[in-house]
């Protein structure tokens, strides 16, 4: 299992929050998505290594991106 903490900006609402966490349970190998709204911060738990690339993509497609570090 492999977990990693995205910040992500521009979410203010539950449909933000819904948007960014069926975009990236689409992406092959992960199995949770947790986010904390007042923070921004997106915990993505996978079976295996994710590419931050794909990631940052679907975090795009649901309207949004990724704060950087």
């Amino acid at each position: 299992m492999s977990q990693t903490a995205y910040t992500v900006a521009g979410m203010t609402c539950s449909h933000c929050v819904a948007s960014v966490t069926e975009e990236i349970s689409e992406i092959d190998g992960v199995t949770d998505v947790a986010v904390d709204l007042p923070t921004g911060t997106v915990t993505v738990t996978s079976s295996k290594p994710l590419d931050d690339a794909d990631v940052h993509a679907a975090v795009k497609e649901a309207g949004y991106q990724v704060a950087a570090a």
